[in-house]
């Protein structure tokens, strides 16, 4: 078999048959097949698409190309979220202990934050003590124990997606369907959860732009997961804006304990819920209704806090931040964006908004950019919100003073005010 033949057929829009597929994944991983190869290869694939049959085996193929964790011993209850990627996603702080106060097993590896989105490693690292590199036997023993431990990305899980997302990044590739599939889906089935929800983003502040290109993504993942044994669903979520109102490391989970304490409701609340109710009805084969109950409650009589909590202590961190989240801020500078003129805030752009936020420090351009984890940008107002005159639109953190202008610069770049007061915008699709 040779990778020319390979590429040929799919840019003459053939089908790719499992053995071809299975030859370019497990040679292209081990350094047998060159970059220029597998980018020509890319592209077909962008601009020919694949079938579900393709796409499923390329998933398959990518999620064996390295180690997989096994969660066999928590049969059902064994459970796992994926977002897409988004300007203050905090879910996973807030799901984690919902799911796993009612029973459910949350072994998850997340990642870190690059450009304009958010990582939960970094957002959990700004609790001092928290751990998010440990030993397998650990991770495991503290998901038996507790329910939930979430860590950073470790081992080998599927090598080939890491490869072939280099080459996606610089060869015009990223938005393929299939591959973002695949990417995805490789990496949650190796992870070894039986249920999955999927948060698929859409919107300014998401890879997918239109309703439409998310809910395809969605609908392949779903087929890709439910061919390989697992229970999945998705959701199709609002990205034009950013979620909740806080942007930055400390500042999302300051604002996560606020929901688990019950303090805080608005759109973070709202999806956090949905996407909790779904996963629960899933391992505990119940309908949404009854989980979503049983989701609003724990979070109103503290169960759900305290098992935050638990969680957190049991990897290290310091517990006392939770209950007293005035420590988890640092020595930053403090800016007031306030308003000139009694008006309505039109429009946001959410990606603007994350780069916004990123000059603070609370993000980063490189992967060895060192993060400043107390920096970021707190929304006061978001779209639709009337504001009077000498009202504060956002409160932006920095270490200097430079980091503030440039801050204040391009979120004032990202937002739009209207004489008119715009309709709220959905945030379930």
């Amino acid at each position: 078999m040779r990778m020319f033949d390979i590429i040929q057929h799919k840019r003459h829009g053939l089908e790719l048959t499992d053995e071809e597929i299975a030859f370019f994944v497990k040679n292209f991983t081990a350094g047998n097949i060159a970059d220029y190869q597998a980018s020509a290869l890319l592209m077909a694939i962008c601009c020919n698409g694949m079938t579900d049959r393709e796409t499923t085996t390329l998933t398959l193929e990518m999620m064996n190309s390295g180690d997989t964790i096994d969660l066999s011993r928590f049969g059902n209850c064994s459970i796992d979220k994926h977002s897409t990627g988004g300007v203050g996603d905090k879910t996973t702080l807030i799901i984690a202990p919902v799911v796993s106060s009612l029973g459910g097993k949350m072994a998850k590896m997340s990642g870190r934050g690059l450009g304009h989105t958010g990582g939960t490693v970094d957002k959990l690292e700004s609790i001092p003590g928290y751990k998010t590199s440990i030993s397998p036997e650990e991770f495991l023993d503290i998901v038996d124990e507790h329910g939930v431990c979430v860590i950073g990305q470790s081992g080998d899980l599927a090598p080939a997606d890491k490869k072939i997302y280099a080459l996606r990044d610089v060869t015009a590739t990223i938005d393929a369907v299939p591959l973002i599939c695949s990417s995805i889906m490789s990496k949650k089935l190796a992870a070894g959860a039986k249920n999955i929800v999927l948060d698929v983003k859409v919107g300014s502040g998401a890879f997918m732009k239109t309703i439409e290109d998310a809910r395809l993504l969605a609908e392949k993942m779903i087929s890709v997961g439910e061919s390989l044994g697992r229970n999945v669903r998705a959701l199709v979520t609002n990205m034009d804006l950013p979620l909740g109102n806080a942007i930055g490391n400390s500042l999302e989970v300051i604002e996560a304990v606020e929901v688990l304490k019950g303090r805080k409701k608005g759109d973070i609340y709202d999806i956090c819920v949905e996407l909790s109710a779904n996963l629960v009805s899933m391992f505990k084969e119940i309908t949404y209704e009854e989980a979503r109950k049983m989701v609003i409650e724990v979070i109103d009589n503290g169960t759900a806090y305290n098992k935050m909590k638990e969680w957190v202590a049991s990897q290290g961190g310091d517990v006392s931040t939770l209950d007293d989240t005035s420590k988890l801020s640092g020595n930053e500078l403090k800016r007031e964006i306030v308003a000139e003129k009694n008006c309505f805030i039109g429009a946001m752009n959410a990606e603007g908004i994350g780069v916004a936020a990123g000059l603070t420090g609370a993000g980063r351009q490189t992967k060895a950019d060192v993060l400043d984890l107390y920096a970021g940008i707190y929304l006061n107002k978001k779209t639709g919100d009337r504001i009077e005159k000498g009202d504060v639109i956002a409160t932006i953190y920095a270490s200097t003073e430079e980091k503030l202008d440039l801050a204040e610069k391009k979120f004032m770049e990202s937002i739009t005010f209207s004489s008119e007061k715009p309709s709220k915008p959905q945030l379930i699709f």
